[in-house]
């Protein structure tokens, strides 16, 4: 049931971003049937049960099925998701061993409705906590001091400060909070407002506060697509951007998450 591919057979994570990006509902939906992956692989998940008619719900190996007290209907066709391995090689200099990781894709997954035996029901998604995804990720708010009116937030080192009465707090901390697990802010401060530079910084600052408040059903999800869309109208987002926005989505939310629901 593990099928390794050396080249992947499903979209790009840039093509799953821009297909996520411009199909309202579609990141919602994978993260509550999918919530327990990365991004990347729910928007992947989700892209094949779309394609094949499959009704969304929860995922498991064939194995894991099996202690569930389910088990795979027999012509099932598996699930392909990325997954990392570690490989070693031989430094040609040194000689040393060396550790590196590559991400493979394999046909090692089935949905509940490819399933059929014991009554099995996921829990739902645990709520998100602002506190501690601050705690967790070594983030600090600072008071808000910006003296342009229109300014929303804004990030600097491993701080961030979020205007007071800004029209929307939870997109506005993403996209602050994006710009500092992403590395943005070790470069320089950071001011956003209306009138943001549609550089490729913005563009990821953006599109993880996109996943982040439409994973948690939260406002703002049309404002962050008006944004994103009018910059896609010039470029394609590149795919190694495309991994930074998943994987700081997957950071920033796994981190207001309890511990025990990761």
């Amino acid at each position: 049931m593990d099928t390794p591919t050396t080249q992947p057979t499903q979209p790009t994570f840039a093509a799953l971003l821009k297909s996520a990006v411009t199909e309202p509902g579609t990141i919602s939906a994978a993260y509550s049937a999918f919530h327990n992956y990365s991004f990347g692989n729910q928007l992947l998940a989700y892209a094949q049960c779309s394609a094949r008619g499959i009704p969304l719900g929860p995922i498991a190996s064939f194995n894991r099925w099996k202690e569930l007290g389910r088990h795979v209907v027999k012509g099932s066709k598996a699930i392909e998701l990325c997954m990392p391995i570690t490989l070693k090689r031989t430094d040609d200099e040194s000689g040393d061993d060396v550790t590196f990781t590559r991400f493979v894709f394999r046909r090692n997954w089935f949905v509940l409705a490819q399933t059929d035996g014991q009554p099995y029901e996921a829990p739902a998604p645990a709520a998100w906590d602002r506190t501690r995804a601050l705690e967790v990720l070594g983030v600090t708010e600072i008071p808000f001091a910006h003296t342009n009116g229109n300014c929303q937030g804004y990030a600097t080192g491993r701080s961030i400060a979020i205007n007071p009465v800004a029209a929307l707090p939870h997109k506005t901390t993403f996209h602050e909070l994006a710009h500092v697990v992403i590395g943005h802010t070790s470069e320089t401060e950071l001011t956003d407002d209306e009138r943001t530079p549609r550089d490729i910084r913005e563009v990821e600052a953006e599109a993880t506060a996109l996943l982040c408040v439409a994973a948690l059903n939260l406002p703002g999800q049309a404002e962050c697509r008006g944004y994103i869309q009018a910059w896609y109208a010039g470029q394609e987002i590149p795919d190694p951007s495309a991994r930074r926005i998943f994987k700081a989505a997957d950071a920033i939310l796994k981190a207001g998450r309890p511990a025990d629901a990761q």
